[in-house]
């Protein structure tokens, strides 16, 4: 993808489309850490800790919380 350095009020930005920003896993309003790596720009996400709500919303929003899950039948020597 060919992409354009942009005057963008006081500063420079670059605009990405959707699905490019779709495919590499990001979203508007994510932070990014830049560097400069053998003359070439590099940005990587930031790692942000995702809220419950968030980590809900990948199950459709159905988290059992309160059962305890199925282990299976003991093995070996274990003792239940």
């Amino acid at each position: 993808m060919q992409l354009q350095l942009k005057q963008w009020g006081n500063g420079t930005g670059i605009r990405f489309t959707k699905e490019f920003l779709n495919r590499a896993g990001v979203k508007v309003n994510d932070t990014f850490n830049a560097e400069i790596v053998d003359g070439r720009i590099v940005l990587t996400p930031e790692f942000r800790h995702r809220s419950l709500r968030e980590r809900a919303a990948e199950y459709n929003g159905q988290l059992n919380l309160s059962d305890e899950p199925d282990r299976g039948e003991p093995v070996g020597n274990e003792v239940w």
